[in-house]
């Protein structure tokens, strides 16, 4: 089973709690992709981003300086963003940081498929950003079935959790084979007959979920339905095969 999960866009650099642990398996395209960044000017990069000045001088700054060799964190402690801090992975015991690093995959713009433990440096880089790197636009299109086909891999069971949002699950679906199984998580509350998901309760729940995950080393995907988090319920009669609804 693999857990996929989106990015945060606030980072920080911590070299003391872990050491990384490997690199990222896609470092040579990153580096592409730091060229082209480098080679925009300011404006160009403030629009590529859509930040404002403080942010967008920020960021043109690390990539001026930028290197994908040295003050690397773990993937899982690099983000700062409300999925990881309901996490937690800074308390993780050792089995359940052995169980992330086998299960978890974070999805970038920037570096494609990351391992929990693989170092990262900070970047701006969402995956629906409008690039244009070496003729290819976009980065859904400069990725293609590469994160599918890594994050799926040799792994015997097909299945795939999907905790991640919509803007970067959709480098995993449109590569989905017929023996494959995709379950996405939808955390939300019941209003007029319908599921209302709101995006940070969404965002704490992914977290808190990838947490329960690892506290009990699940296996199969079916031991997802007794997650109580943030007094979520498994709602069966709403949830599918494809579809794990979490009702508030």
């Amino acid at each position: 089973m693999r857990i996929i999960i989106s990015p945060a866009k606030k980072m920080k650099v911590d070299e003391d709690t872990l050491a990384y642990e490997s690199l990222p398996v896609f470092l040579d395209d990153t580096a592409r992709i730091m060229k082209w960044i480098k080679a925009l000017n300011l404006e160009e990069a403030k629009a590529l981003w859509g930040c404002n000045e403080k942010l967008a001088k920020q960021n043109y700054e690390r990539f001026q300086k930028m290197r994908l060799d040295a003050g690397l964190t773990p993937a899982i402690l690099s983000y700062e963003g409300i999925q990881y801090q309901y996490m937690a992975p800074t308390v993780f015991e050792d089995a359940m940081l052995s169980y992330v690093q086998e299960h978890l995959r974070i999805l970038s713009g920037f570096y494609g498929v990351l391992k929990p433990m693989d170092g990262v440096t900070p970047y701006r880089l969402e995956m629906q950003a409008k690039t244009d790197i070496d003729g290819v636009e976009g980065m859904y299109d400069f990725w293609g079935s590469r994160l599918y086909e890594e994050v799926q891999g040799l792994h015997a069971s097909r299945v795939i959790v999907n905790l991640a949002s919509k803007e970067y699950s959709k480098c995993i679906e449109p590569y989905l084979q017929p023996e494959d199984r995709f379950i996405t998580c939808i955390f939300g509350e019941l209003s007029g007959g319908k599921v209302v998901q709101k995006g940070t309760y969404a965002k704490m729940a992914r977290g808190e979920m990838v947490r329960f995950m690892a506290e009990n080393r699940l296996e199969e995907p079916e031991g997802m339905r007794e997650f109580r988090g943030l007094g979520y319920r498994f709602a069966e009669t709403l949830s599918t095969e494809k579809e794990y609804v979490f009702i508030k």
